[in-house]
C-alpha cells in the first residue's frame, strides 16, 4: 500500500506541474500534503504477566533463560519462583542477578521442599550474599504465591516451567481453578529426538526427575506449549554471536557470562568452552514460546507421562502444542543474541 500511494501522489504531482506551472505546483503541493491521512496508531500490545518456575543454579541455562525473559518487553515478570530443593541456594542466586542487572522490584519464592539445603556450581556467586538484603518481595510458601499471583493478575498469567515442578503441581492441588486463568509453557520432553540430537528418545530431567509432578501439571485444564529436546535440545551459541556477548558490558549479559565462566571452572577446572561457545541453551527456547512461535514448527499432539520420565505420543494423552522442529534456528538464535545485548 505504501508503494501504490507513493506512486498516485508522484502522478498527481507532474499532472499539477503540467497545468498550474510553478506557482500552481507549490499550491497542489501543500494542499497534497496537508490532504494526506496520518497514519494510523498501532496499538502497543501490553505485556503478557508471566512467573517463572525454574531450578537455577544447576544446569546454566536457567541463568541465561532468566537474562533473556527480563529483555523481553512482550513479557512482564511476576515472579520468579526457585523449584526442586536447594530453596536458600536457588533464592539467592535468584535474588542478587535480579538485584545485579537492576530488577530488584521483581518478587521471588522459595519451593517449599523437604530439604533446603544444597548448592551447586554456582555457588561461589553468591558466597556471602545474604538473601535478606534483597530489597524485593521473598515469599516462602512458593506454591501459595503462584497461586496469589495468578488470581490477584487482572490478566490470565503465563507460567514458564524451566525445572522438575514439584511446586507447581502444589499449587494445582491447593487451588485447582488457577489453571482457568493461566496457561504453561515447558521445556519438557522428549518426542522423537533425544539429547543431542539422538533418534532414540530420552526420559529429559525435568519430567524424569519428579514425574507425578509432571502428570499433574499436563493433566490440569490449561493451555500446554512444551518445546521438548526435539528443538531446544540443538540450541548453542558460538562464533561471532558468542564473542559479541562475551565483549559486551551490557549488565545482564555481563552478569550471564560471569556465571558461565564460574559454572564452567566448577564442573571442571580445565574446561575453557565458556570462552569460545555456549553450553546448549534449552530453557531459553521456553521463554520465546511465552510470546512467539514463528521460528519454530509447532504440532498439536497428545502426550502420556510415563512414571519412568518419559513422554510419548499418544493420542490418548493430554493435548499440548509442542515445538517440534525449527523453521529457522538461525533466527531465534540472533533475537537471543540482539535480547541479550539490548
Amino acid at each position: 500500500m505504501k508503494q501504490h500511494s507513493a506512486v498516485s501522489r508522484r502522478h498527481f504531482l507532474r499532472q499539477t506541474i503540467a497545468l498550474a506551472g510553478a506557482a500552481g505546483f507549490q499550491m497542489a503541493a501543500r494542499s497534497a500534503v496537508r490532504a494526506a491521512p496520518a497514519p494510523a496508531a498501532q496499538p502497543a500490545r501490553k505485556p503478557i504477566p508471566v512467573i517463572l518456575a525454574t531450578d537455577i543454579g544447576d544446569d546454566i541455562d536457567d541463568t541465561w533463560a532468566l537474562g533473556f525473559l527480563l529483555r523481553c518487553p512482550e513479557l512482564d515478570l511476576k515472579l520468579v519462583l526457585g523449584e526442586y530443593g536447594k530453596t536458600q541456594y536457588r533464592a539467592k542466586l535468584i535474588a542478587k542477578f535480579l538485584q545485579t542487572v537492576g530488577r530488584p522490584d521483581i518478587p521471588l519464592a522459595l519451593g517449599a521442599d523437604a530439604d533446603p539445603r544444597g548448592e551447586g556450581a554456582q555457588a561461589g556467586w553468591i558466597r556471602n550474599y545474604d538473601l535478606n538484603s534483597y530489597p524485593g518481595k521473598v515469599h516462602r510458601d512458593g506454591a501459595q504465591a503462584v497461586i496469589d499471583t495468578i488470581n490477584q493478575s487482572p490478566e490470565a498469567v503465563t507460567v514458564i516451567s524451566i525445572a522438575p515442578m514439584p511446586n507447581l503441581a502444589a499449587a494445582l492441588a491447593r487451588a485447582p481453578q488457577i489453571a482457568r486463568r493461566a496457561r504453561f509453557v515447558g521445556m519438557d520432553g522428549s518426542l522423537r529426538l533425544g539429547y543431542n540430537g539422538s533418534k532414540t528418545v530420552s526420559a529429559e530431567w525435568n519430567v524424569k526427575a519428579d514425574a507425578r509432578a509432571c502428570q499433574a501439571v499436563f493433566a490440569a485444564p490449561w493451555e500446554k506449549t512444551i518445546t521438548p529436546l526435539d528443538t531446544c535440545g540443538v540450541v548453542k551459541l558460538e562464533g561471532e554471536r558468542y564473542r559479541r556477548l562475551c565483549d559486551s558490558k551490557n549488565p545482564v549479559s555481563a552478569t550471564v557470562i560471569e556465571n558461565y565462566r564460574l559454572w564452567s571452572r566448577a564442573n571442571n577446572n580445565q574446561d575453557t568452552a565458556a570462552e569460545s561457545h555456549s553450553s546448549v541453551l534449552f530453557d531459553t527456547v521456553a521463554v520465546y514460546l511465552a510470546f512467539a512461535r514463528d521460528f519454530c514448527r509447532m504440532e498439536s499432539l497428545g502426550v502420556l507421562i510415563s512414571d519412568d520420565g518419559f513422554t510419548r505420543i499418544d493420542e490418548k494423552g493430554n493435548r499440548v502444542n509442542a515445538a517440534t522442529a525449527w523453521k529457522n534456528l538461525d533466527g531465534f538464535c540472533d533475537l537471543l543474541v540482539s535480547r541479550l545485548l539490548a
